[in-house]
């Protein structure tokens, strides 16, 4: 009998955007791979895709049709394994899979980043905590992806298994670095000048996200090095204030509102360096890929981005709100190209040891082969 496996998540561009290699790989060892999640995206590797009405808030009352829908998906399904994504994708879904768990699905949730953390409000504690404690016992394995979080996980919830994976892989062939006339003739293709520098940051407009911050230490820099110019990918709910931001610091001139983008491996080739200003990450793949770019980091000090960014080696770490010191970093990489080179080389570095697709997928075929049947991984152990 071919063996199932549902991957979830709140919608479907995150499996596009993260998980295909994933997808592949269960094809490959002869699985039936089906998803759930919003939205109406086509996906490679997959034999099911199920459009399911999940909404990012919990209070949405289509959540509630959204679980309905994904229990009678798994019930009359008998998946082997389940592998859920996301916040609300990973509570709906666990709820969703107790009846299946009771006949011996296995369910696997990625928490992407927990909301409570060392430094996080306590309204976080209070909310979510408690949720993700609930949940713990209706989960085979969770996976975390940094340090804090995987330690945090094993001292505080009650699921059976705990793993630390490193994120979700950075294929390092399509992002990676490219010769002095590939970033010029990327600059001239896009209307950038061969002598600017270029800054950029890549991340949905939001109050998490602190691109405000980053435009107030981006217009101090600016005061003293003519040259540079940030570069933000992105859209989102503060948007427009940013933009208006950008007036009142009078840098309206020097920054680029480039929306929503798709050729991110382009941008970032043709870059100097990337910024991070948010102010929670789980592991962030704007700064993966950028450091696979060999750019160097200039990012604000949380989870995250200590996971990644060793400071000094392959970039540097600023604390909450200064401001001063951000903007002096960037000047700094201005006038210090050889420093910008080690420092982006070490970045690279970094990526190809621990957080490349290849490395990670090894990481993730070991769980799920530890739920897979005996003579099934031996056979694909040899693969």
């Amino acid at each position: 009998m071919v063996q199932k496996v549902l991957f979830t998540a709140t919608v479907d561009y995150h499996f596009k955007a993260f998980h295909l290699p994933y997808l592949k790989w269960f094809k490959e060892q002869g699985w039936e791979v089906h998803v759930a999640a919003g939205g109406n995206i086509e996906l490679p590797y997959v034999d099911q895709k199920y459009s399911l009405p999940i909404q990012r808030s919990p209070m949405h009352k289509e959540n509630i049709t959204a679980f309905r829908q994904l229990k009678k998906i798994i019930d009359n399904n008998e998946y082997d394994l389940i592998h859920c994504h996301t916040p609300m994708g990973g509570v709906l879904t666990r709820l969703a899979a107790q009846e299946a768990r009771h006949k011996g699905t296995k369910v696997i949730y990625t928490a992407h980043g927990f909301h409570f953390c060392k430094g996080a409000p306590l309204t976080n504690w209070g909310l979510y905590y408690p949720i993700e404690k609930g949940l713990s016992f209706l989960t085979d394995c969770l996976i975390t992806i940094n340090e804090e979080d995987y330690r945090l996980a094993a001292a505080k919830l009650k699921t059976r298994r705990n793993e630390l994976v490193h994120g979700v892989g950075v294929n390092t062939e399509e992002f990676k670095p490219v010769s002095h006339e590939q970033k010029m003739e990327l600059r001239k293709s896009l209307g950038y000048q061969s002598d600017d520098f270029l800054l950029i940051y890549a991340a949905e407009f939001n109050k998490n996200k602190n691109q405000k911050f980053l435009l107030r230490a981006f217009a101090k820099a600016a005061r003293t090095v003519p040259q540079i110019k940030l570069l933000l990918a992105g859209e989102g709910s503060t948007f427009n204030e940013c933009r208006e931001l950008t007036v009142r610091l009078g840098i309206e001139n020097r920054v680029k509102f480039l929306g929503f983008r798709k050729d991110m491996k382009r941008l970032l080739a043709m870059s100097d360096a990337a910024a991070g200003s948010s102010r929670r990450e789980g592991l962030p793949v704007n700064i993966m890929e950028a450091m696979a770019c060999a750019l160097p980091i200039i990012a604000t000090d949380n989870r995250g981005h200590r996971e990644l960014i060793h400071h000094s080696v392959n970039g540097w770490l600023i604390e909450k709100n200064d401001i001063d010191d951000f903007a002096g970093k960037i000047e700094f990489l201005v006038h210090h190209p050889q420093v910008k080179k080690q420092l982006g080389n070490e970045g690279r570095k970094t990526i190809l040891q621990t957080y490349s697709e290849q490395k990670v997928l090894i990481e993730k075929r070991k769980i799920y082969q530890s739920y897979m049947k005996e003579e099934e991984v031996g056979a694909w152990a040899v693969r």
